[in-house]
């Protein structure tokens, strides 16, 4: 049984919680740290079984008993408490992204040298069952060569503008998972990246600096063109899909909805909206990651991503924010690392 502290229970952390508390049978959730932790929040892990609660994670790295740490604390504190977490010798699932600064990123990697320590990164849509089945297809050989990579991504509602301006823009807070993706199904990395994007959702997005809707095309390594398309705002719910097409044929999925029943009568044909949001669409995503990082503490094996798939989506998100200033196809070897 690996005993696993939860830094942040935000969101995204209580989310972990969950999946580790009811999906994750060899895995014991001691503690829960949060610096904002209130009594609605504490009632809520002790109502998860969760032994303690604290305000200082700290403590958690402290505990001689706990073996892994989940990170699920704001975006700039990840890289720090990563290498904290690592020097104690704790298993560390960070979620996305590492950090905005690929110093900083440098500096895990450097933590992890010489150390036995297992580092996974929260890309959970690689675990979802629609995209793994695409994965799957490529990789068997059905589809051939891969060719054309078609990753589409829209958000059901824009963030505020507030969240904007920390987030690091909707390249590495959005569309980083796009990156992720595209590696993911073409089992390589890209070369060079091209962005046309506008402001069309909210005009507060653009005035603190970002796009809200955007059409990446990407240079693959194996020669196969890839296309992201990205909106802050689908009025019809939660758009995620892929496809590959390819030598031999072509491979696709369609968004999740409640049921894939179709109503056809005399007013028209009719289906079920996609899922509202990654809340809905992605929790078995979530629980089977969590459950990969645990068997791979238990087995002793390589987490299915490492810290250079952490490293990946931010050199190509950095690269998409150079291609829209600058106008013009950016090479990832431009970003320096």
């Amino acid at each position: 049984m690996v005993k696993v502290g939860i830094i942040g229970a935000g969101r995204i952390g209580k989310v972990h919680a969950e999946s580790i508390c009811t999906r994750v049978k060899n895995a014991k959730l001691k503690i829960i740290a949060d610096p904002f932790m209130s009594d609605e929040t504490e009632a809520w892990a002790k109502g998860m079984g969760v032994e303690q609660v604290t305000k200082d994670y700290k403590e958690i790295l402290q505990d001689e008993e706990i073996e892994a740490v989940i990170i699920c604390s704001s975006t700039d504190t990840h890289s720090a408490i990563s290498v904290e977490a690592i020097e104690t010798g704790k298993h560390v699932f960070c979620e996305k992204p590492i950090d905005h600064d690929i110093e900083k990123i440098k500096q895990v990697m450097e933590a992890l040298k010489k150390t036995e320590v297992k580092y996974q990164v929260g890309f959970n849509r690689r675990f979802d069952h629609n995209f793994k089945a695409v994965k799957d297809a490529v990789a068997n050989g059905k589809i051939g060569d891969p060719h054309i990579i078609k990753v589409t991504s829209r958000d059901p509602e824009p963030p505020s503008a507030e969240y904007v301006k920390v987030s690091g823009g909707m390249f590495l807070d959005m569309t980083i998972h796009d990156f992720d993706m595209v590696r993911f199904l073409a089992g390589c990395d890209a070369t060079e990246i091209y962005v046309q994007s506008a402001v069309l959702v909210d005009d507060a997005i653009g005035e603190a600096g970002d796009v809200d809707t955007a059409v990446i095309t990407l240079q693959m390594e194996n020669g196969a063109i890839a296309v992201i398309d990205n909106s802050r705002k689908a009025v019809y719910g939660y758009d995620q899909r892929a496809e590959v097409f390819g030598s031999r044929g072509m491979v696709a999925t369609a968004n999740d909805s409640l049921s894939t029943a179709v109503i056809s009568n005399e007013q028209g044909v009719t289906g079920e909206k996609p899922l509202y949001f990654f809340l809905e669409r992605y929790m078995d995503s979530f629980g089977e990651e969590m459950k990969q990082f645990i068997e791979a503490i238990e087995n002793n094996l390589d987490t299915p991503l490492g810290v250079i798939d952490g490293l990946k989506p931010v050199l190509m998100g950095l690269a998409a924010k150079k291609s829209v200033e600058e106008h013009r196809p950016v090479n990832i070897s431009e970003i320096s690392f």
